[in-house]
């Protein structure tokens, strides 16, 4: 059997995500979990994320868009599923056809529901409603319904035939920053949105937890907990947390080489080896997610230890100084991973990008990236 090399490769350690779903829903203080699995679950692959998270606890799965929920629901997922943010050209009588919640956050978007809604019905025969969440501005000022067009909006949906209003939520903005005064001004805001939908005449589940408030936040657990970024093992608050990465990044040795001092590495001849060194190439560059920005300020972990990339990141390639080591070609190379054994790590590129480690991960959706699942002992 021929040798693997991965040129590049992402590693999803599926025991990983168990273990993170299994931890927030211990913490979710009796509320139930909707794991995150939007952009295709952060760039680990949305059905075996969602999968496993359902295998862990999970009792909903969230989406961004519909097209992400129905494809989770034609692959066998038979949990609830939510998504959340659409274009106006979307046919929601999908979402009815294939028992999918979405969220309105407008007159006009309830209105687009409740026609898919009647289109489903006249499609279908069956007197199907669309299962809505209404979705309160309370100080994010993204999506979501201003607070001062949220009676009119409680008071259609109580009204409009064709939907069922399930839940209401919102998002917070500063639950990763614990204390944040901001914290309890969308907490009031979202508690005085529920007051007005009860005083329309209904009657919804409350959801407005994300990761950081799932773990520092008990009393905004409410009927449903929203964890996205936890349930991948990456921390999103300033405190230590038993989250384990799921996603480790590889690629190989294709070629070593000995140079003298005073050669230079790479376009730009940036930098220059002060001593006879050997270099490893490896064949992944900023087309594959390594950021051309980390040129001469990332290492690697390869064989057993961290090493430096020298010279500029290229599309497709980048160079590792080895000094006197010469690596093996095929030999494994960890861009980033879990840090147990002292490798990089998603956060670490994060930082030194000065940027957040999702931006990382989900990075890693890239058509010359493999993806491998493992399982636990494998």
């Amino acid at each position: 059997m021929t040798a693997s090399f991965p040129r590049a490769e992402v590693v999803i350690d599926l025991s990983a995500i168990r273990h993170n779903v299994a931890l927030l829903a211990s913490r979710a203080d009796g509320a139930e979990t909707m794991a995150v699995v939007k952009a295709d679950g952060y760039g680990h692959g949305a059905l075996e994320v969602g999968r496993a998270a359902v295998e862990a606890g999970a009792t909903w799965l969230g989406t961004c868009s519909l097209g992400e929920a129905l494809a989770l629901r034609r692959a066998g997922i038979g949990v609830r599923l939510f998504s959340w943010l659409d274009t106006p050209d979307v046919d929601f009588a999908a979402a009815v056809a294939e028992d999918i919640d979405v969220a309105v956050s407008s007159l006009d978007e309830l209105a687009r529901v409740a026609a898919g809604a009647r289109r489903a019905r006249a499609f279908s025969g069956l007197n199907a409603l669309c299962r809505v969440h209404l979705k309160i501005d309370t100080g994010l000022s993204r999506n979501g319904c201003p607070p001062a067009e949220w009676p009119a909006l409680v008071k259609a949906a109580a009204a409009e035939p064709l939907v069922e209003v399930v839940a209401i939520w919102s998002h917070l903005a500063c639950a990763d920053e614990p204390g944040h005064p901001s914290i309890d001004a969308q907490a009031k805001r979202f508690g005085e949105a529920y007051d007005l939908a009860r005083a329309a005449g209904l009657n919804p589940m409350r959801h407005l937890a994300n990761s950081a408030a799932v773990l520092t936040l008990p009393d905004l657990h409410f009927d449903v907990v929203r964890p996205g970024i936890a349930i991948y093992g990456l921390n999103p608050v300033p405190v230590a947390e038993d989250l384990r990465p799921a996603m480790t990044f590889k690629s190989s040795v294709v070629l070593t080489k000995r140079i003298a001092a005073g050669e230079s590495v790479s376009y730009g001849h940036t930098w220059t080896a002060e001593r006879a060194t050997t270099l490893a190439l490896v064949p992944v560059g900023y087309a594959d997610g390594v950021p051309r920005t980390l040129s001469g300020r990332m290492d690697v972990w390869l064989a057993g230890r961290r090493r430096p990339v020298v010279g500029r990141v290229c599309m497709d390639q980048l160079i590792v100084d080895c000094e006197d080591d010469e690596p093996a070609v095929g030999s494994e190379v960890v861009l980033f991973g879990q840090g147990t054994f002292g490798e990089p790590t998603a956060r670490e590129w994060a930082d030194k990008l000065g940027t957040i480690d999702y931006e990382i991960v989900t990075s890693m959706y890239r058509p010359r990236i493999h993806r491998t699942y493992l399982e636990a002992g494998s």
